[in-house]
């Protein structure tokens, strides 16, 4: 009896074929259709290594050598796959890295000492015979034709490694996820269940609450007019939908109820709803919850997110921590981090969700802002996602680039594009305000100006000018920066919206208002989405379009009131490519928010960063799809800034619970713990270790000081000249 698994506590054992047989299945039943067959095979023989004796030995003594088991599969399918090269490649990349992750693919050169496929495969000799798989395991001809039909998408090199590398982890995704579910349900009784929701349900809902709109004002008919526009194409089939729609619009559930038409209509499985921000994951998550109620359970997998913090009973507790590892869902919010790393990544934790984004309807809210460094690598994933994996990609906002263009050229040139706004005469009907230009100004005429209005917000880019201006600031002022723990940014945020509310119901017409009644708030550019806050005038410096038009949306939100202002002003020249395109913007067009300043805003930027663009795709190192550099690639992948660290800091009892726990126990629970953090560059890190103030627990940091932070600021330097 050749063992794979052994239950300690009942006894039970699990051997290698039961083991192979069941992950087989399950992994089949996960691929879509042209992947059936390889996937199967490839699971049927990723645990074959386990039939050597010293595997044996050390399950059955326990003992803690280790030995590789999982070349041994890879080297088999070079004779199980014969004549099928496509095949083999992509059965010894998902086997041999099926538990430490794709590997890089290397060269013939490399050895057993390289951490590369080849080198893995140099010595063959090392292994002890595990020939007995044969008598146990059958497996089904393998087709080369069956893949290779898919190809037909690749109309370059590039396109054709890089579909490769998709292909591969799709297998290894349907693979990873099979062999964690038959291991847990083995080693634990435990029973996987999808997180389902009813679309039918949530589509009527939807409607009802759609149908509760008036549409008697200017306005009111402009955003129910765009949103027929979006519904009118319901009945299009394409790969990737355009939703280009101003601020105020609702996008957000004209999005959601054009994806439930779709998913109905083409029996989509999912609904994945990708959101570049955590802070925006809190609102559109209440928005949905609330308009669908018990017709759906939606998953939320984000890092600021913890599920023991919820109310649900355990059992659902339980089930939603085991959907979250494969997003076995049918709603899914989740964050552009989430999602991408979950492509690009190589080892299995992450991969394990790449299959269940077939046959998904997949929103990305704010897709402008996929970041330029990593633009191609995000647009050719929607590419294959839709083209390989029979789903939809919907790409919202309301500055939209000229994706159909920067598709075709980044990503695959037959990918099939629809732009469900075509009619925008009425987008003029949602501007709350004009933008005009102040030039350079000095932090003391900044504040002047600033201090005239009812309620004013300045955003600006770095941490530290915030920080100066706070100190600078008269009255009634707040403060947002990454500085401060995400739990004290809310309390700030909740803080900010009740005092806004107060001023306009205690001064409707916002005149003859007390100096110490007047508000300012000096934000950093977090507070540009997903915070619902209403100011009487904004004051944003110079920066790209993107983020500029973003702030003015925190101007009149409600458009109450006629020439409403957003101020842009500088400190000076910058030689940021972003704020210098926009310099220009601002010089050549009357209106920066027209639809023309945008497209050029982004051709310009686009163009700008071509180069670099095209640099950062994993084709872009290899020669062929056997040295494809799978653990390197996912390495550099990082969509959020790898030069900050969080730091913990005690922010009321139950942070100075967990961190009193972290400190005597090495552990605590590290979601709960990161509503409070905040973020610092690594030189600020170290320089607050050098003032003694930051100390290490089991790699993660806590400020131990408390002088050293306040509720208004955040973590504050002792070297007052000492700033980003």
């Amino acid at each position: 009896m050749i063992i794979a698994h052994k239950n300690d506590e009942t006894g039970k054992i699990q051997t290698v074929a039961q083991h192979s047989i069941a992950t087989a299945e399950i992994a089949e039943n996960f691929a879509a259709e042209p992947f059936k067959k390889v996937v199967y095979n490839i699971s049927l023989l990723h645990d074959v290594g386990k039939y050597q004796k010293s595997f044996q030995d050390k399950i059955l003594h326990d003992k803690k050598t280790r030995v590789d088991h999982s070349t041994c599969g890879a080297i088999e399918a070079n004779e199980l796959f014969k004549n099928n090269p496509m095949s083999i490649a992509i059965a010894q990349y998902c086997i041999a890295g099926h538990h430490s992750g794709l590997p890089d693919g290397g060269t013939k050169s490399d050895n057993i000492d390289d951490p590369t496929l080849q080198g893995r495969l140099s010595d063959i000799t090392r292994f002890d015979d595990y020939s007995e798989y044969k008598n146990e395991l059958n497996f089904s001809p393998i087709n080369d034709n069956d893949i290779l039909r898919l190809f037909s998408c690749a109309k370059t090199p590039d396109d054709i490694k890089e579909c490769f590398a998709f292909i591969t982890r799709y297998c290894f995704s349907c693979l990873t996820d099979a062999d964690s579910l038959d291991t847990a349900n083995f080693c634990t009784g435990r029973d996987d269940k999808e997180l389902e929701s009813n679309f039918k349900e949530c589509l009527k809902k939807i409607n009802d609450r759609l149908s509760s709109f008036e549409h008697k004002t200017e306005l009111q008919k402009a955003r129910s007019a765009l949103q027929q526009q979006v519904y009118n194409s319901i009945n299009e089939d394409s790969e990737i939908y355009l939703m280009n729609m101003p601020t105020g619009s609702g996008k957000t559930i004209c999005s959601m109820k054009f994806a439930l038409e779709r998913a109905l209509k083409t029996g989509k499985r999912r609904i994945i709803y990708v959101i570049p921000y955590n802070s925006i994951i809190d609102q559109t998550a209440a928005v949905f919850e609330d308009m669908f109620g018990e017709s759906a359970n939606i998953l939320r997998h984000q890092s600021s997110f913890c599920i023991d913090d919820t109310d649900y009973n355990e059992d659902y507790k339980t089930l939603l921590k085991n959907v979250t590892e494969n997003w076995n869902a049918q709603i899914i919010i989740t964050t552009s981090v989430q999602f991408f790393e979950s492509v690009y990544k190589n080892k299995r934790n992450r991969l394990r969700k790449l299959h269940n984004m077939a046959d998904s309807m997949i929103i990305f809210d704010e897709a402008h802002m996929m970041p330029a460094q990593y633009l191609q690598p995000c647009l050719r994933a929607v590419s294959f996602i839709t083209k390989l994996l029979n789903s939809e990609a919907v790409f919202l906002t309301a500055t939209m680039p000229d994706f159909d263009t920067l598709v075709k050229k980044y990503s695959l040139s037959t990918s099939r594009i629809t732009e469900l706004i075509t009619d925008k005469s009425s987008f003029d009907k949602f501007r709350k305000g004009d933008f005009t230009d102040l030039g350079e100004l000095t932090d003391e005429m900044l504040l002047q100006k600033a201090c005239t209005a009812p309620s004013a917000l300045i955003v600006v880019n770095k941490r530290s000018s915030a920080s100066k201006l706070w100190d600078m600031a008269q009255g009634e002022k707040y403060h947002l920066s990454t500085y401060m723990s995400a739990y004290d940014r809310k309390q700030t945020i909740d803080t900010i919206k009740y005092r806004l509310n107060e001023l306009y119901k205690d001064f409707p017409d916002l005149t003859d208002i007390p100096q110490e009644r007047k508000i300012i708030v000096i934000s950093t550019p977090l507070i540009e989405a997903g915070v619902d806050l209403d100011f009487y005038t904004v004051y944003r410096e110079l920066s790209g379009l993107d983020s500029i038009l973003q702030a003015g949306g925190r101007c009149n939100r409600e458009g109450k009131r006629k020439n409403a202002r957003i101020h842009i002003f500088s400190f000076g020249k910058s030689t940021d490519a972003k704020v210098n395109i926009t310099k220009g913007l601002i010089s050549k067009y009357n209106d920066i928010s027209s639809q023309e300043c945008i497209k050029e805003y982004y051709r310009r930027l686009y163009d700008f960063n071509d180069e670099s663009i095209r640099e950062n795709t994993i084709a872009y190192d290899c020669t062929d799809i056997k040295n494809i550099a799978f653990a390197s690639y996912a390495q550099r992948f990082n969509m959020i800034d790898s030069n900050t660290v969080a730091v913990a800091v005690e922010c009321n009892d139950e942070s100075i619970s967990l961190i009193e726990q972290l400190k005597t126990t090495g552990y605590t629970n590290h979601r709960k713990l990161q509503k409070y953090t905040f973020t610092v560059y690594e030189y600020e890190l170290s320089e607050l270790k050098k003032q003694g103030v930051v100390e290490e627990y089991n790699g993660i940091c806590c400020l131990t000081n408390i002088d050293y932070y306040t509720k208004e600021k955040g973590v504050i330097f002792e070297a007052k000249d000492y700033y980003v």
